[in-house]
């Protein structure tokens, strides 16, 4: 006799068995949020790589004949006042943006991370230390903290990701610390210290795996304020320097030209805003994707 035979009329054939759970890239496709996201933010990676390989114009190249040219089938967004064609500079300067934003997150996850889990591994003065020096740390934000590096060390690419990464460790140590709290009081974990596991395999084993998921959706978020802290600092003189294409310092050679050559400032604020949005949008999917209370909604 089958399972279905048995099952009392009153029941459905169809609840014998639960319904499983739409796969992860089912629901990401329905996703409007993750898929616009995904778009924008695969442009920007697509751009950095393409410059590796191809640009229209090579993008060191002065040409004065061609200063404030308006866009053309030869300057598809123009050029700016020293004739350098417009998109070779964004295409390289994508590559800037990518860079600041991977090492300086990578500062702040790794770091932040390990203080956030010793933090929730130990408790007590630990505990209370490392989220008092996340407090300090917060006192000096990416921007003053590049301008301290700055008057020290010059200006320059590296000093501003050390500055956003320094910037960003406080941010994952206390949502680190958070989430490992959460799951150091479930069921499954109380039963790994009755075993006699010490807290440095529980963190491991069970604590880091668990809270993997906040963790990404973080990272991706903390790319994007990266990316705008990179143009903020290129554009005061603090970042990427000449004669490297960067979008931030490209707004600030084009605020002198507003009246003569608009576009010259549209391009790039352009290309730090569809960036950041991409990388929120996808921040955003990514967690209603994750959320294991939204994995069975059709």
């Amino acid at each position: 006799m089958s399972t279905t035979d048995a099952l009392p009329a009153s029941v459905p054939a169809s609840a014998a068995v639960p319904a499983a759970a739409p796969g992860f890239w089912f629901r990401a496709l329905r996703h409007p949020g993750f898929v616009i996201g995904g778009v924008l933010t695969a442009l920007l990676v697509l751009a950095a790589a393409v410059s590796y390989v191809w640009t229209p114009w090579p993008v060191y190249e002065v040409n004065m004949a061609d200063k404030l040219l308006p866009p053309s089938w030869a300057h598809w967004f123009g050029a700016d006042a020293f004739g350098r064609d417009v998109v070779s500079q964004l295409l390289v300067g994508a590559r800037a943006s990518i860079l600041v934003g991977i090492i300086a997150v990578g500062i702040g996850l790794v770091v932040g991370t390990a203080l956030g889990l010793l933090a929730s591994a130990r408790r007590g003065w630990v505990e209370e230390l490392v989220m008092r020096l996340a407090d300090f740390t917060f006192a000096f934000p990416a921007i003053l903290s590049a301008i301290m590096l700055t008057a020290v060390f010059g200006p320059g690419i590296v000093n501003a990701i050390i500055a956003i990464g320094i910037y960003n460790i406080p941010t994952f140590a206390r949502i680190t610390r958070a989430a490992a709290n959460a799951v150091w009081a479930r069921e499954f974990v109380l039963a790994a210290r009755a075993c006699g596991k010490s807290a440095w395999a529980i963190t491991w084993q069970h604590i880091l795996p668990n809270i993997a998921a906040v963790l990404t959706v973080q990272a991706t978020i903390r790319f994007a304020v990266a990316i705008l802290a990179e143009a903020a600092l290129s554009y005061l003189g603090l970042g990427t320097q000449p004669p490297q294409p960067s979008w931030g310092r490209m707004l600030a050679e084009a605020q002198t030209l507003m009246f003569q050559a608009p576009l010259l400032a549209v391009w790039p604020g352009l290309a730090i805003a569809l960036s950041v949005l991409g990388l929120n949008l996808l921040g955003d999917g990514l967690r209603d994707l994750l959320d294991p209370r939204l994995t069975r909604r059709g």
